[in-house]
């Protein structure tokens, strides 16, 4: 029997404030429900603006430690709905030690564990180190009641140490949530991604806010959130203008017939690659 898991991805506009974020995205998750998703993913910092535009201490009041306020609400989401939610959040690990990071949450509405953004850029537009500390949890995958999942978060996508590590960790699906504006590197949006599930034979879903946040002067965020199989093929894509909740089919199946055809991890050699974390 082919093991076929019905998953979501969530792009949204900035609502304006934190209450009505999440509220925007508890009707969203139903919605998610009601087209039958067992696993749904919500953007990088799904409760707040993108605040990362400007260096400002203000923005600090979005972290909440996990788990914390806002993961209990979902875990109580999740056990309503039967969903395995990955929900990104401003981590407070104490006072001025914060991280971007991911909670997963089991269909039960229990708290699996969580992922912390390991790449952090300082670039024009992306001030994030001024907001987080690199993540120092690893590379973890949870095993969900409908397959076995890992995170990586927006920048990382430009690396593809961790989408490896993920894949020789066990992941079958790797939701990679981002905040990702026109510009710069748009034109690796639907290649890194893709790249990954190639390199890795799993299937990879990658979500991304849409519209502007004029508080931080001229940005367009463009969706386009969309899942791609472990052949690297598109198999569902959202708007680039309006949100939506994107739903698709995934055959996990497929990861088998993939990596039996396409012996990257057989042939991979690991004894020879010594000298890439020395440079």
């Amino acid at each position: 029997m082919a093991r076929i898991v019905r998953s979501a991805l969530i792009q949204a506009r900035w609502a304006g404030n934190q209450k009505a974020m999440i509220d925007k995205h508890v009707k969203f998750i139903q919605q998610a429900a009601e087209k039958g998703a067992q696993i749904t993913c919500v953007q990088e910092l799904f409760y707040g603006p993108y605040f990362c535009q400007i260096e400002d201490p203000k923005y600090y009041s979005y972290a909440e430690p996990i788990p914390g306020p806002t993961t209990e609400l979902m875990q109580e989401v999740a056990k309503k709905h039967k969903m395995v939610l990955i929900v990104p959040i401003y981590e407070e690990e104490q006072t001025g030690v914060y991280y971007n990071t991911a909670a997963v949450i089991d269909a039960d509405g229990s708290y699996l564990g969580k992922y912390r953004k390991t790449h952090i850029p300082q670039v024009k537009g992306f001030w994030e180190k001024f907001y987080f500390r690199p993540g120092n949890l690893g590379y973890p995958v949870f095993k969900t009641r409908y397959a076995t999942i890992g995170v990586y978060i927006c920048y990382d996508r430009h690396f593809p140490e961790g989408a490896r590590a993920l894949g020789l960790n066990g992941a079958e699906i790797v939701y990679i949530p981002s905040a990702t504006s026109r510009g710069l590197s748009m034109h690796l949006w639907k290649i890194e991604q893709t790249s990954h599930a190639i390199a890795n034979g799993y299937f990879v879903g990658t979500n991304n806010r849409v519209g502007q946040e004029s508080e931080f002067g001229p940005n367009d965020y463009y969706g386009s959130s969309y899942f791609a199989d472990p052949r690297g093929q598109i198999v569902a894509v959202a708007s680039d203008k309006e949100e939506e909740v994107l739903v698709a089919d995934l055959d996990l199946d497929l990861i088998r017939e993939v990596r039996n055809t396409w012996q990257f991890y057989r042939d991979r050699r690991p004894e020879a690659y010594g000298s890439l974390v020395n440079q």
